[in-house]
């Protein structure tokens, strides 16, 4: 018989179910990072999409990723009760879930697993035995969220999270971010500028191609280069950037979106001197690769889900319809966003530091 639970030099065991969203997934790296502080012999699992193992192979906390195989809304009952019997000989002491939905629910249950916590949604509290009751109010940012679930249950909170909250910390392998640069025939100098120009929320996310394409001017003007990235969805304004630069400067604008893969977007950003970017999961990445950052916010806040980093520049315009969480403008102007200047944004990278090349009288930088 294997009595591996009743050895007490035997580390924990916890399969954590992940998001389904890029930033979302960055940001479970905080609670991977409290599980290691708690108990540092912890071995923690992911269950998560396929596209997350760029992520997760990032984050050392974690010792394995298995592919979570359904389709964003699929039940698919039958292969999450085949999976969960799949698992069992993991012999895991907990399963901790950060999604709230019943399905989420349903491996871990099916695994055996005889500790399931999460958060209390779709009336799934009979399957998980370690139903914790959220008060918004007490936990306001979603990594607050995650990070309590580390605790025990009935833990004082907000007061028992620790302090400081642990932020990402994504780590890229040089010879990986050489690889990357091999491949699309790139250099680190001059000073790189990333621009993340897509949000697959929405339309009302994403800053107008006309403004990225006036800071990547003025950075291409001050002598340095621009990499692009994003999805092939992204493309057709990441072209649009590229087309309203000079043509003269265009050598030195390189346009990524939907050529890289994710892991090779992360290892590429994990060089950029800075970056602007949409409320995205590109965002959270560059924020988790604690590279400057400069991040427009549309439609949304940052009150939920803000990058976690202290290099970091929040920008908005104030007006009286926002925010309004919506994936398209309701009134069909975009004030939000196109009254947003690209004077603020290059003032924020000036204030980060970017590095950029001397001007002709060598006294200042410039931008």
């Amino acid at each position: 018989m294997n009595n591996r639970r009743n050895r007490p030099s035997a580390p924990r065991r916890i399969l954590v179910v992940g998001p389904s969203w890029v930033g979302d997934m960055v940001m479970a790296q905080s609670l991977f990072m409290a599980l290691k502080s708690a108990t540092p012999g912890v071995e923690i699992d992911v269950l998560a999409p396929s596209w997350s193992r760029p992520l997760l192979d990032r984050m050392p906390e974690v010792a394995r990723a298995i592919d979570l195989p359904f389709a964003h809304g699929e039940l698919g009952l039958r292969r999450r009760f085949e999976l969960g019997r799949e698992l069992r000989s993991g012999q895991y002491d907990q399963a901790i879930l950060l999604p709230n939905s019943f399905k989420s629910a349903l491996v871990p249950w099916f695994a055996g697993i005889p500790v399931r916590t999460g958060w209390r949604g779709e009336k799934r509290g009979w399957i998980l035995n370690d139903c914790r009751v959220l008060d918004p109010e007490q936990l306001p940012l979603m990594v607050q969220r995650f990070l309590a679930l580390a605790l025990p249950a009935g833990a004082d909170l907000p007061q028992a999270l620790p302090d400081p909250l642990p932020v990402p910390q994504l780590q890229a392998e040089p010879a990986q971010v050489n690889a990357a640069m091999a491949e699309f025939m790139l250099t680190k100098s001059p000073a790189i500028l990333a621009l993340c120009p897509g949000a697959e929320f929405g339309d009302a996310k994403q800053w107008p191609a006309e403004h990225y394409a006036a800071v990547a001017s003025a950075h291409l003007n001050a002598g340095g280069q621009v990499w692009l990235f994003g999805s092939g969805k992204d493309r057709p304004v990441t072209d649009a950037i590229v087309a309203q630069v000079a043509a003269a400067d265009r050598e030195h604008c390189h346009n990524l979106a939907g050529r890289t893969s994710l892991a090779q977007a992360i290892d590429l950003l994990s060089v950029a001197g800075a970056v602007v970017s949409n409320d995205s999961g590109l965002m959270h990445i560059a924020a988790a690769l604690h590279r400057p950052l400069v991040a427009v916010y549309g439609s949304t806040s940052a009150e939920f889900t803000p990058p976690l980093t202290d290099r970091v520049e929040l920008l908005s315009t104030d007006i009286e319809c926002r925010p309004c969480f919506q994936r398209n403008c309701p009134y069909g102007h975009k004030r939000c966003l196109t009254e947003l200047s690209p004077t603020r944004v290059i003032e924020a990278l000036k204030r980060l530091s970017m590095p950029l090349l001397a001007d002709s009288t060598h006294n200042n930088m410039i931008l």
